[in-house]
Protein backbone atom coordinates (compact mmCIF):
# COMPACT_ATOMS: atom_id res chain seq x y z
CA UNK A 1 0.00 0.00 0.00
CA UNK A 2 1.70 3.20 -1.02
CA UNK A 3 -0.37 5.49 1.42
CA UNK A 4 -0.85 5.09 5.21
CA UNK A 5 -3.53 3.24 6.12
CA UNK A 6 -5.42 6.45 7.69
CA UNK A 7 -5.48 8.06 4.30
CA UNK A 8 -7.19 5.70 2.76
CA UNK A 9 -11.55 5.74 2.91
CA UNK A 10 -12.75 2.41 4.13
CA UNK A 11 -14.31 1.44 0.97
CA UNK A 12 -10.89 1.54 -0.39
CA UNK A 13 -9.31 -0.04 2.24
CA UNK A 14 -12.05 -2.72 2.26
CA UNK A 15 -11.37 -3.29 -1.86
CA UNK A 16 -7.51 -3.65 -1.31
CA UNK A 17 -7.73 -5.89 1.29
CA UNK A 18 -10.26 -8.11 0.10
CA UNK A 19 -8.40 -8.33 -3.23
CA UNK A 20 -5.32 -9.47 -1.13
CA UNK A 21 -7.33 -12.06 0.57
CA UNK A 22 -8.61 -13.63 -2.14
CA UNK A 23 -5.44 -13.85 -4.05
CA UNK A 24 -4.09 -15.98 -0.98
CA UNK A 25 -3.16 -19.38 -2.56
CA UNK A 26 -5.87 -22.41 -1.30
CA UNK A 27 -2.98 -23.78 0.58
CA UNK A 28 -2.02 -20.78 2.49
CA UNK A 29 -5.18 -19.80 2.86
CA UNK A 30 -6.07 -23.53 4.56
CA UNK A 31 -2.43 -23.38 6.44
CA UNK A 32 -3.14 -20.32 8.12
CA UNK A 33 -6.83 -20.47 8.95
CA UNK A 34 -5.77 -23.46 10.73
CA UNK A 35 -3.41 -21.98 12.89
CA UNK A 36 -5.99 -19.30 13.76
CA UNK A 37 -8.21 -21.80 14.89
CA UNK A 38 -5.14 -23.28 17.05
CA UNK A 39 -4.62 -20.42 19.30
CA UNK A 40 -8.84 -19.69 19.32
CA UNK A 41 -9.69 -23.33 20.60
CA UNK A 42 -6.73 -22.83 23.34
CA UNK A 43 -7.91 -19.62 24.37
CA UNK A 44 -9.84 -18.67 27.61
CA UNK A 45 -12.50 -16.64 25.99
CA UNK A 46 -13.38 -19.96 23.96
CA UNK A 47 -12.57 -22.37 26.22
CA UNK A 48 -14.76 -20.99 28.57
CA UNK A 49 -17.66 -20.10 26.60
CA UNK A 50 -20.36 -22.64 26.02
CA UNK A 51 -22.31 -21.39 23.15
CA UNK A 52 -20.56 -19.68 20.54
CA UNK A 53 -21.54 -17.47 17.48
CA UNK A 54 -19.29 -18.34 14.39
CA UNK A 55 -19.85 -17.87 10.50
CA UNK A 56 -19.82 -20.16 7.19
CA UNK A 57 -16.41 -18.85 5.62
CA UNK A 58 -17.09 -16.54 2.40
CA UNK A 59 -14.49 -15.49 0.14
CA UNK A 60 -11.30 -17.07 1.76
CA UNK A 61 -12.43 -15.42 5.04
CA UNK A 62 -10.25 -17.48 7.63
CA UNK A 63 -12.43 -20.62 8.20
CA UNK A 64 -12.97 -21.75 11.18
CA UNK A 65 -14.57 -25.09 10.36
CA UNK A 66 -12.38 -27.27 12.01
CA UNK A 67 -13.91 -25.82 15.18
CA UNK A 68 -17.70 -26.84 14.45
CA UNK A 69 -17.32 -30.66 14.43
CA UNK A 70 -16.84 -29.80 18.72
CA UNK A 71 -19.49 -31.01 20.35
CA UNK A 72 -18.06 -29.53 23.78
CA UNK A 73 -19.85 -25.84 22.09
CA UNK A 74 -23.38 -25.16 21.10
CA UNK A 75 -22.55 -23.24 18.24
CA UNK A 76 -24.54 -20.08 16.47
CA UNK A 77 -24.59 -18.70 12.87
CA UNK A 78 -25.92 -15.66 11.47
CA UNK A 79 -29.23 -15.36 8.98
CA UNK A 80 -29.04 -11.90 7.16
CA UNK A 81 -32.77 -11.16 7.45
CA UNK A 82 -33.42 -7.66 5.89
CA UNK A 83 -31.27 -4.93 8.27
CA UNK A 84 -30.74 -7.39 11.08
CA UNK A 85 -29.22 -10.76 11.96
CA UNK A 86 -30.63 -13.69 13.21
CA UNK A 87 -28.92 -16.65 15.09
CA UNK A 88 -29.83 -20.18 14.82
CA UNK A 89 -28.17 -23.67 16.37
CA UNK A 90 -26.57 -25.23 14.12
CA UNK A 91 -24.74 -28.67 13.95
CA UNK A 92 -22.45 -30.25 11.04
CA UNK A 93 -25.24 -32.30 10.61
CA UNK A 94 -27.89 -29.56 9.86
CA UNK A 95 -28.36 -28.28 6.12
CA UNK A 96 -27.40 -24.82 4.84
CA UNK A 97 -28.65 -22.95 2.18
CA UNK A 98 -27.46 -20.06 0.01
CA UNK A 99 -28.99 -16.59 1.68
CA UNK A 100 -27.90 -13.08 1.38
CA UNK A 101 -24.90 -11.84 -0.58
CA UNK A 102 -24.58 -15.74 -1.83
CA UNK A 103 -23.27 -16.73 2.17
CA UNK A 104 -24.15 -20.07 3.70
CA UNK A 105 -26.62 -19.22 6.08
CA UNK A 106 -28.58 -22.21 8.17
CA UNK A 107 -32.26 -23.31 7.77
CA UNK A 108 -34.69 -20.55 8.57
CA UNK A 109 -36.45 -23.42 10.75
CA UNK A 110 -33.36 -23.72 12.64
CA UNK A 111 -33.83 -23.30 16.28
CA UNK A 112 -33.30 -19.46 17.26
CA UNK A 113 -30.33 -18.45 19.94
CA UNK A 114 -31.25 -15.94 22.19
CA UNK A 115 -28.90 -13.52 23.30
CA UNK A 116 -28.54 -14.09 26.47
CA UNK A 117 -27.19 -17.49 25.77
CA UNK A 118 -24.30 -16.84 23.92
CA UNK A 119 -21.28 -16.81 25.95
CA UNK A 120 -18.53 -15.22 23.05
CA UNK A 121 -18.73 -14.10 19.34
CA UNK A 122 -16.41 -14.87 16.86
CA UNK A 123 -16.42 -11.83 13.77
CA UNK A 124 -15.49 -12.06 10.34
CA UNK A 125 -13.88 -9.16 9.89
CA UNK A 126 -12.10 -7.16 6.42
CA UNK A 127 -9.68 -5.83 8.88
CA UNK A 128 -9.01 -5.11 12.72
CA UNK A 129 -6.83 -2.69 14.37
CA UNK A 130 -4.73 -2.71 17.70
CA UNK A 131 -7.47 -1.07 18.95
CA UNK A 132 -10.13 -3.78 18.31
CA UNK A 133 -11.73 -1.75 15.95
CA UNK A 134 -13.01 -3.56 12.66
CA UNK A 135 -13.75 -3.25 8.95
CA UNK A 136 -17.02 -4.65 8.34
CA UNK A 137 -18.07 -5.31 5.10
CA UNK A 138 -19.76 -2.80 4.78
CA UNK A 139 -23.59 -3.67 5.46
CA UNK A 140 -23.35 -2.83 9.34
CA UNK A 141 -24.80 -6.07 10.45
CA UNK A 142 -22.45 -6.78 12.62
CA UNK A 143 -22.25 -2.88 13.82
CA UNK A 144 -25.82 -2.67 14.36
CA UNK A 145 -26.21 -6.10 16.40
CA UNK A 146 -23.64 -5.40 18.69
CA UNK A 147 -24.53 -1.77 19.65
CA UNK A 148 -28.00 -3.48 21.35
CA UNK A 149 -28.00 -3.68 24.77
CA UNK A 150 -28.51 -7.07 25.26
CA UNK A 151 -25.29 -7.97 22.77
CA UNK A 152 -23.09 -4.98 24.10
CA UNK A 153 -21.40 -7.14 27.05
CA UNK A 154 -20.96 -9.81 24.92
CA UNK A 155 -17.05 -11.11 24.30
CA UNK A 156 -16.15 -10.79 21.19
CA UNK A 157 -13.17 -11.45 18.99
CA UNK A 158 -12.54 -10.02 15.44
CA UNK A 159 -11.11 -13.25 12.91
CA UNK A 160 -8.43 -12.09 10.42
CA UNK A 161 -5.23 -12.77 8.77
CA UNK A 162 -2.22 -10.98 10.19
CA UNK A 163 -2.23 -8.88 6.87
CA UNK A 164 -5.26 -7.49 7.51
CA UNK A 165 -4.35 -6.46 11.30
CA UNK A 166 -3.44 -3.14 10.95
CA UNK A 167 -1.77 -0.14 13.37
CA UNK A 168 -4.90 1.70 12.57
CA UNK A 169 -7.90 2.13 10.40
CA UNK A 170 -10.14 4.65 9.59
CA UNK A 171 -13.40 4.39 12.27
CA UNK A 172 -17.04 5.93 12.81
CA UNK A 173 -18.16 7.88 15.98
CA UNK A 174 -20.54 4.89 16.35
CA UNK A 175 -17.49 2.42 16.09
CA UNK A 176 -17.37 0.16 19.37
CA UNK A 177 -13.93 -1.94 19.33
CA UNK A 178 -13.62 -5.99 19.71
CA UNK A 179 -12.37 -7.28 22.81
CA UNK A 180 -9.80 -9.31 21.41
CA UNK A 181 -8.37 -10.07 17.62
CA UNK A 182 -7.31 -13.52 16.54
CA UNK A 183 -5.00 -14.24 13.43
CA UNK A 184 -2.99 -17.03 12.71
CA UNK A 185 -0.09 -15.68 14.71
CA UNK A 186 -1.87 -15.42 17.91
CA UNK A 187 -4.83 -13.84 20.32
CA UNK A 188 -4.63 -10.32 21.03
CA UNK A 189 -6.70 -9.26 24.09
CA UNK A 190 -7.99 -5.04 24.14
CA UNK A 191 -8.43 -3.24 27.07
Amino acid sequence: MDKVNHQLNKAELRRILLKTRQSMPVREWREKSDHLCFYLQNSTSFTQAKTILAYFSFRQEPDLSPLFTNTKYRWGFPRCVDKSIHWHIWTPNDSIQSGAYGIAEPHPDAPILDAAEVDLILVPSVACDYQGYRLGYGGGYYDRLLSLPQWQTKPTIGIVFEFAYLSEIPIEPWDKPLKAVSTETGLTHKG
